[in-house]
């Protein structure tokens, strides 16, 4: 939530027709290469839905029929597994589970009515995603084509606490406005998400790069052709003259972050370091500062106040000439960075409503920086500004924090995620684009990695490019897909 007008920019400059924004969504109209664009290119979706039917129902035995009346042979066969996830805004439909359960069955009596057998449930990794969104008595069904949320980029192989959703990170740059043409810092950067997410934005790379695979892959009616050139069209990427630096007091942080960066292949772009940020100094080359402190919600900080006043006597003293944006929850902690925001937009970090603060840093008084010249605030700040309900009527914001107290919990920057031992295993064969310098710190030789294979052991990439495979016919990293051991002993019905 936040981010619909960003989502919608994006999905305008991909080529999209007929962009409108909702609550917590953007619909548009395209071709299939669209969908698989918008799955592989766009840095702020969480997944892409393709309806299927639209329907209007008073009861669940009413969803039961709509249902049920699909072909399902088109979608699905007897011996592939499915699964359904739903959203609900009804007050006659108060259970989502229970719309799935409803749908599930409908599903299953017709294959069992049609071949006397049926299709099982995998809630892991199921062949086919549905979903299922009710407002009031509006039904819509839909394929998702995402799968596993696109916010899981895949190149991240260790967390920290409360690690910013990759999305979110990707949406306050894009919200700032910086395309690359400067350098970029963020001075606490945990597990540098912020520091990938602006690379990639920075170079124009598509942030489906790094994952193994994405749910229309499974569909029946997959262009393998289609998405192999999609994958391996690198012709929107663009070279970065600038640098970005990530900096952060916690040493665990900094070797987290270094791996992650290391995994996105983006160590010639990207240095981390560990610093304090009251050791920040002024930085040699025009700059934009933008940073996720921690909000005293899950990550226990001795002197939040006192951090929040460090961050504002550092920005004011060491980073003139630049803009500074700050994502932050809590009033009192904005209060004590004692500077005046060019704009605040609200924005959500998980369940969090924060805001994302803009600071115009410059030397000097601000009367004499407006005879210069410069400019505070651009029109188009002064717009949103202006916008009434920008906020909630007497916003107030969830916990207040009085300066004595301690925090025991850290910031709900985001969800947070468990994987199997083996879901870690796979992550590591993923075939990663990396730079020259970290194949060879890694053992590893040049050229790339082994193909990506496809349907029937199509080999996936054919061309020489940065950092992906180079050449037709060698043999690059592992395979592209899921062990099938591992998706078998997690086909269980949720209902058996």
């Amino acid at each position: 939530m936040g981010l619909e007008p960003v989502l919608a920019k994006e999905l305008t400059q991909l080529g999209t027709n007929d962009v409108k924004t909702g609550r917590r969504m953007v619909s548009f109209t395209g071709d299939k290469e669209m969908m698989y664009r918008a799955n592989f290119e766009l840095h702020t979706a969480i997944r892409i839905l393709k309806p299927i039917r639209h329907f209007k129902a008073q009861s669940a035995d009413d969803v039961y029929e709509e249902i049920k009346k699909i072909d399902w042979t088109d979608y699905l066969d007897d011996d592939k597994t499915f699964a359904v996830d739903s959203v609900v805004f009804s007050e006659e439909f108060r259970h989502s589970k229970f719309v799935s359960y409803k749908v599930k069955d409908a599903i299953v009596d017709q294959f069992r009515e049609k071949t006397g057998k049926r299709p099982n449930i995998s809630v892991a990794n199921p062949d086919l995603r549905l979903n299922i969104h009710i407002a009031e008595n509006q039904c819509t069904l839909s394929l998702d084509s995402s799968g596993e949320s696109l916010h899981r980029r895949g190149y991240r192989q260790e967390s920290v606490d409360a690690p910013l959703n990759e999305v979110l990170a990707a949406g306050m740059i894009l919200m700032s406005g910086w395309k690359g043409d400067t350098d970029f810092i963020d001075p606490m950067c945990g597990s540098g998400t912020l520091l990938i997410e602006a690379a990639l934005i920075a170079k124009n790379m598509a942030p489906g790069l790094f994952r193994k695979e994405y749910a229309f892959e499974k569909w029946p009616d997959f262009d393998a052709d289609l998405f192999d050139e999609i994958y391996n069209d690198e012709s929107k990427e663009r070279e970065f003259e600038h640098h970005i630096y990530g900096y952060d007091i916690d040493i665990k942080a900094v070797n987290t972050a270094l791996q992650n960066v290391k995994a996105a292949g983006l160590s010639d772009t990207i240095t981390v370091r560990q610093q304090d940020f009251k050791d920040f100094t002024q930085p040699a080359q025009k700059s934009i500062l933008i940073t996720n402190p921690p909000y005293g919600e899950r990550i226990s900080t001795p002197d939040l106040l006192g951090t929040y006043k460090m961050i504002g006597e550092r920005l004011k003293h060491q980073f003139k000439g630049n803009d500074a944006w700050v994502l932050s929850y809590r009033e009192e902690c904005f209060d004590q960075i004692g500077l005046k925001p060019s704009i605040k937009i609200p924005l959500y970090n998980g369940s969090l409503e924060c805001e994302f603060r803009k600071y115009q840093m410059f030397d000097g008084k601000l009367k004499d920086f407006r005879q210069e010249g410069g400019i505070v605030k651009t029109e188009d700040e002064k717009r949103q500004m202006a916008e009434k309900h920008r906020f909630k009527k007497e916003r107030e914001f969830k916990k207040r924090l009085e300066e004595t107290e301690q925090n025991e919990e850290g910031d709900i920057r985001s969800f947070t995620f468990h994987h199997h031992d083996l879901e870690k295993k796979e992550r590591k064969e993923r075939p990663f684009r990396k730079n020259d310098s970290d194949r060879e710190e890694l053992g590893e030789r040049k050229g790339g990695y082994k193909n990506r294979p496809g349907k029937g052991g199509k080999e996936r990439f054919d061309r020489h490019t940065k950092g992906r495979p180079s050449g037709k016919g060698k043999e690059f990293g592992k395979k592209r897909n899921f062990d099938k051991n591992y998706r078998n002993n997690h086909d269980d019905d949720i209902e058996d």
